[in-house]
């Protein structure tokens, strides 16, 4: 171990998202002199970042407000949170944290029908009882006593569940395979794919539109149970809040804060409109020699020196980084390359697209899952969560409402007949507004939006129709010439085996990204936050350093189910499949209760 000050010891952090933002963060603290490279010429935060609808502002108003995506922010995050109680904000005592409001429900939109209003929190009030007792009392669902029976025994299989065969099993199996979607088709005598049916939309394929780049026939089930799980309990929390949303644009209220502390308190040196182009090693070393940045196809390269590196670029793009020398120190490093593959699925599109309206609609106070949507929309009424950020201060001054959508699925095809990657842009704007209008419906089966209301629209720039060149290389879309030059990675069944640790055989390289492997399992900005920790500690180790190391949280689940999950290790070491072990309990008990009073009055 080395005794050098961590003051000398220069770290560059290649990518500034959520990851790279991290990881700087956390070197800074420590005292590491650090850099950060990031291929925005202006936003930071990658794909958290927020973007500004060009040439919209006007009499001295900032320009619109646009998103690559919402933000959504589960109470079961404690990575990403932990950070931001660190990011000094005004006078908020907990930093940009405070600027963090829970929504109150969550609207499930179904095309033709008044949309279920639902909860996300414990039931707090008279209103929250009475939206329940809706709930059980008018939901026109469809659904049948053997639909919950299956998913009711499904969550609780995952439940009682060792970690072992989650890890070993579960890994290897998608969310539809283990939901038994096909043989719950046959039971209720559905045809088969792509006719829906109701099973299929509320509990296989609707709630997994809340979670990141969710493909329930991809998906493995150990990732999507396992967050489902952590929903689900936080619903059943009397003092959690399951979800949480910014109480303003995401630049103003969150990233542009954070690069001002890390630039300036923390002295984070922080260079942007630089992308890496190449990596060299050594392998007699071991070791990373230098980086080498362009700030467009043009420049010349730009020579970047460092102790350490951070690899805090997104999957597709370490892919393109890795060579023969990298390879020659850790063939596992190749795995990269495999996951990033087309023939994986793992890399989908998720993007997002605003409605400025000249009204306010506020839907719900939460977000909106439409259930019917061929594109699989979920979006959220933005204006009722930023009374201090109020619309009217951005662009003309006649904007009064803005619904900000992700569209999830850019390869089904819509009401139109296309894919959403096979459309232009304003082709996508008008399917995406023509499905939400479908979805929203009042009582009396009318809209609750109407064109009158449509001021503009603006799609995430990442989606770029045409083929021309972009840096870096865009991801094509199988189906059609539209690039998307930040895909978003979805942990496909049995993908762990691909996906990365933190560190590798290379020893000044570390790894900070969504793939990486992490408790979060999740490419989500608290599964990168926790990968930029586990890169820290890593570095921290290296040089021998006596700074503390980044605190690691794991997924909590209740511990009253403790004894069954331990049962379960048991039988899964024994080679003996899960069983419901307390299936018939209660007439077991009542044998063993039988038994014990006989034995205790000398009956035999």
């Amino acid at each position: 171990m080395v005794s050098t000050p961590t003051s000398a010891i220069k770290v560059a952090v290649l990518g500034g998202g959520v990851a790279g933002m991290s990881a700087a963060h956390e070197l800074a603290e420590r005292g590491f002199s650090v850099d950060v490279y990031e291929r925005q010429p202006e936003y930071v935060g990658g794909k958290a970042r927020s973007v500004n609808v060009p040439n919209t502002g006007k009499d001295g108003r900032p320009d619109l407000p646009g998103e690559h995506g919402f933000r959504f922010f589960p109470g079961f995050y404690r990575h990403i949170t932990d950070t931001m109680k660190r990011i000094p904000y005004g006078n908020n005592p907990q930093g940009v944290f405070d600027n963090l409001v829970a929504s109150q429900r969550v609207l499930l939109a179904r095309f033709g029908r008044p949309p279920l209003p639902a909860l996300v929190n414990f039931p707090k009030t008279l209103a929250d009882l009475e939206t329940i007792l809706q709930d059980l009392a008018g939901a026109d669902t469809g659904l049948t006593r053997s639909d919950m029976h299956l998913f009711a025994h499904s969550l609780w299989r995952i439940l009682t569940s060792s970690y072992e065969r989650r890890q070993q099993v579960y890994e290897r199996m998608s969310w539809w395979q283990f939901m038994q979607t096909d043989e719950q088709r046959h039971r209720d005598g559905v045809g088969p794919p792509p006719v829906p049916f109701p099973y299929e939309i509320y509990c296989v394929g609707g709630l997994t539109h809340s979670l990141v780049a969710a493909q329930p026939k991809l998906m493995s089930i150990k990732t999507g149970g396992d967050i489902l799980l952590q929903l689900l309990l936080l619903t059943a929390n009397p003092e959690a809040h399951t979800d949480r949303v910014l109480n303003g644009p995401t630049n103003e209220v969150w990233l542009t804060p954070w690069l001002k502390h890390l630039t300036g308190a923390l002295g984070v040196r922080y260079h942007q409109h630089h992308y890496i182009t190449r990596l060299t090693c050594d392998p007699f070393s071991r070791r990373i020699t230098a980086a080498y940045m362009r700030r467009d196809v043009e420049s010349v390269e730009e020579l970047i020196e460092a102790d350490y590196y951070v690899a805090a670029v997104p999957v597709e793009r370490m892919a393109q980084l890795i060579n023969d020398d990298m390879l020659a120190v850790d063939a596992t490093l190749g795995f990269i390359q495999t996951l990033a593959a087309p023939a994986t699925q793992a890399l989908n599109w998720m993007n997002g697209i605003q409605y400025y309206l000249n009204v306010d609609v506020p839907l719900t106070p939460g977000h909106v899952i439409c259930l019917d949507s061929p594109w699989a929309l979920t979006g959220i009424s933005q204006a009722q969560f930023w009374p201090q950020h109020p619309l009217a201060g951005y662009g003309n001054g006649q904007v009064k409402g803005l619904i900000s959508i992700d569209v999830s699925d850019w390869f089904n095809k819509g009401l139109n007949g296309k894919t959403a990657s096979d459309c232009e842009l304003p082709e996508v704007a008008k399917e995406v507004w023509e499905e939400l209008k479908k979805s929203l419906v009042q009582a009396d089966g009318t809209s609750l939006l109407t064109d009158d209301m449509l001021v503009r629209y603006h799609i995430d720039s990442d989606i770029e129709p045409g083929t021309e060149h972009v840096v870096p290389p865009p991801i094509q879309s199988p189906f059609a010439a539209a690039h998307n030059t930040e895909p978003l990675l979805v942990n496909t069944a049995n993908s762990w085996s691909l996906r990365p640790e933190s560190f590798c055989g290379i020893q000044n390289l570390f790894l900070a990204s969504d793939y990486v492997r992490t408790n979060t399992d999740l490419a989500t900005m608290e599964g990168a936050n926790e990968a930029a920790r586990r890169a820290v500690n890593g570095i921290i180790v290296a040089t021998g350093s006596s700074a503390p190391l980044c605190q690691i949280w794991p997924l909590h689940e209740p511990d009253i189910l403790a004894v069954l999950r331990w049962r379960d290790r048991q039988r899964f070491a024994q080679g003996l499949p899960w069983t419901d072990v307390l299936e018939g309990w209660p007439t077991r008990l009542l044998h063993e209760a039988n038994y014990w009073w006989h034995r205790l009055r000398g009956v035999k």
